[in-house]
């Protein structure tokens, strides 16, 4: 059986970028993708995959900007020393027996959860999510599980739960429900991660909710038929697509590991 490895690359460079509280400079660009070429070595030598979908952010306009023209207006543009060594930083990739993939119109997050998906209903072995990032973690349910690289720690369904109050399959309606500030997603007026984990353990699902908000006389009630709309279009921003044509095939994403020795 195989392994796939798919890696949330700009998740790791800019959290190391970050990192660093000096001032944006060409010295801290550079310093932080050397740092970020040794944690994709590090995860490949931490997991030995059979298959590596390193995935990135090919950057400007998505599809969810079609849907919510506001989406991300708020978030801060990848530092410019940053973005010019991108390039530099992929070939360092490719010497290491990676093929990156980068799709206009699309983020990262898609292009992981359909090779996740497709590679699972295929039957092709472990499918490893290496990110932080909360959305990936819905994969959980489909029976992928994430690596936290920067604690060296599994998530699975339990730390969904314990973290978010919900089981992963229904962690895409609580982050619905309670929107995102850094994706500018707007959620239901002061419904936070509690409020929204008791409204699923109540109700089940948005789609449940919504059905039961009318009956509801209190303020939150009140909240969520103010905010059906808004809530609608926050669930289709924060599903993740799982048909994105990515364009590689698996022989593509093969990997070889003496390429790292």
């Amino acid at each position: 059986m195989g392994k796939l490895l798919a890696i949330d690359g700009l998740n790791i460079v800019r959290r190391v970028y970050e990192a660093n509280v000096e001032p944006d400079s060409s010295a801290k660009a550079e310093s932080a993708l050397r740092h970020s070429l040794t944690s994709f070595r590090k995860l490949l030598a931490t997991h030995e995959p059979t298959h590596v979908l390193p995935a990135f952010d090919f950057g400007g306009h998505t599809w969810r900007h079609d849907l919510y023209a506001r989406y991300r207006e708020n978030r801060e543009p990848m530092p410019a020393v940053l973005k010019e060594r991108l390039p530099d930083f992929y070939d360092q990739l490719t010497g290491l027996g990676l093929k990156v993939v980068e799709i206009p119109e699309v983020e990262a997050d898609d292009v992981i959860a359909t090779g996740v998906m497709r590679w699972l209903a295929e039957g092709r072995g472990d499918a490893i999510i290496a990110s932080t990032d909360k959305d990936l973690h819905v994969l959980i349910a489909h029976g992928a599980t994430v690596w936290d690289h920067f604690k060296s720690e599994w998530h699975d369904s339990k730390w969904v739960e314990d973290k978010f109050g919900v089981p992963p399959e229904k962690l895409t309606d609580l982050l619905a429900l309670m929107g995102d500030v850094s994706d500018s997603i707007p959620g239901v007026s002061k419904v936070g991660v509690k409020t929204a984990a008791k409204l699923l353990q109540s109700y089940g699902s948005i789609e449940r909710i919504m059905a039961g908000a009318g009956i509801l006389k209190d303020a939150l009630g009140e909240r969520l038929r103010k905010d059906s709309a808004q809530l609608a279009i926050s669930r289709q921003l924060v599903e993740l697509k799982t048909d994105v044509r990515m364009g590689v095939t698996w022989n593509m994403l093969a990997f070889d590991a003496t390429h790292i020795n």
